[in-house]
């Protein structure tokens, strides 16, 4: 009789608990957006808004480092729907001062393999000499530095262990090998610059034969970031970082790679509290990321206006470059809105993502100020875009952080 008893009530406390327990059925959309949104200061910007390794180069043989301000823009739409002609467009607010519309052309090329789950392309070769890796701001490094990585000692295709200190949830959004059919811009057909003078702000308006009509309103917060105005100084044998303080960022992050001249040794930094690699970090990153990376102190708070490189990371590697940047708001929609009604499953016709940064990049130890001249409110430069437009497209950061591993390495 007690089994009984206990039985019904064991049923009857499961059924009252389920529908607290149920989760809400969500499809995904039949079509998703995305504006990826970067305002670039300091030396030439290659894909993404970091600087080529070409440009690097010339850099590190004491070529200019470069200034100004160059803004870019990457537009991305995926849907699940076919299309025999694809055919679409945004219509932009006046205020961008780039037309009336911008054409999201189906890109003519194979699809981009998708990347390994460790990051590693598929034909991962192992390069030369040593990684070092410094971390931390301060006039000196702090202890069980620098940490070493010999590529001598791992076997072929391996991931180095270390060189990922912890696992950064990076974005991937709409995609040629994720979609039915897929446009982009900048493209063939239309590279136009990103005027200087711009907004953002106002009514966007996407349309195309193979998604449904997308409109969303972006806000001033929403609109190009500030340039970051980076400043540098000497400082007991480090050199000493400052910034201004940018407009709705959401962190900091600076890294430094270098190498010493005619040795294999490729020297890392980045600003972290802790080790980190950094590579997968100088990207778009969402908000919530940004603020656990502020807590777990790899990311530096938005009230941070400087940092030490130290002396010890500038004597390994007297010539390095630099990379900063500042994360920006996010912007979301979604049509139809999302029903309160957990019981109500949602059938979105389309999602928005709008991610802002602001970068900046230039020859460590380059004393003096670079950048868009924020600080006294100027107007930023206008940089000549390469390859014929302002917007180069944007990278898989992993691939474009193991890029610079094989190019420094000689691979």
């Amino acid at each position: 009789m007690n089994k009984t008893i206990t039985s019904i009530a064991a049923v009857f406390a499961a059924t009252c608990v389920a529908p607290a327990l149920a989760q809400q059925k969500v499809n995904p959309p039949i079509a998703t957006y995305w504006m990826s949104i970067d305002t670039a200061s300091g030396l030439p910007t290659g894909a993404g808004g970091a600087p080529s390794m070409m440009d690097i180069g010339r850099m590190m043989m004491g070529g200019g480092t470069g200034g100004g301000a160059n803004r870019s823009m990457r537009l991305e739409l995926g849907s699940q729907r076919s299309a025999g002609t694809p055919a679409a467009a945004h219509d932009i607010p006046a205020g961008l001062n780039m037309g009336s519309s911008l054409p999201l052309e189906t890109p003519q090329r194979p699809q981009r393999a998708e990347p390994r789950e460790d990051g590693m392309p598929e034909n991962f070769e192992k390069p030369r000499g040593r990684l070092l890796i410094f971390w931390g701001c301060g006039e000196q490094a702090g202890s069980g530095q620098p940490y070493i990585i010999d590529f001598a000692k791992l076997a072929q295709g391996q991931v180095p262990p270390g060189l990922f200190g912890r696992r950064i949830n990076v974005q991937r959004g709409p995609s040629q090998s994720r979609s039915k059919t897929y446009g982009d811009w900048p493209n063939p057909t239309d590279s136009t610059r990103v005027a200087a003078d711009g907004s953002l702000r106002g009514e966007h308006v996407v349309k195309g034969n193979y998604s449904p009509d997308i409109r969303f309103t972006l806000s001033e917060k929403h609109d190009f970031m500030e340039p970051v105005n980076l400043a540098q100084r000497r400082s007991g044998g480090g050199v000493n970082l400052s910034w201004n303080s940018v407009a709705n960022a959401q962190g900091y992050f600076a890294t430094a790679m270098g190498s010493r001249d005619g040795g294999e040794d490729v020297v890392f930094w980045s600003s972290s509290n802790s080790r980190e690699f950094g590579e997968l970090l100088m990207t778009w990153l969402p908000p919530s990321e940004v603020a656990r990376l502020v807590r777990e102190k790899v990311v530096l708070p938005p009230s941070t206006t400087e940092c030490t490189v130290p002396a010890q990371f500038t004597a390994a590697a007297p010539s390095a470059f630099l990379r900063f940047i500042a994360y920006g708001e996010e912007a979301n929609f979604a049509h139809p809105p999302r029903p309160q009604d957990p019981k109500t499953p949602w059938n979105p016709e389309w999602a928005v993502k709008v991610r802002l940064k602001s970068t900046a990049s230039a020859l460590l130890g380059s004393e003096g100020g670079m950048g868009g001249g924020s600080h006294a409110g100027s107007a930023p430069a206008q940089q000549e875009p390469q390859g014929g437009g302002s917007a180069a497209p944007a990278v898989d950061p992993v691939q474009e952080g193991i890029k610079a591993l094989r190019g420094l390495f000689g691979r």
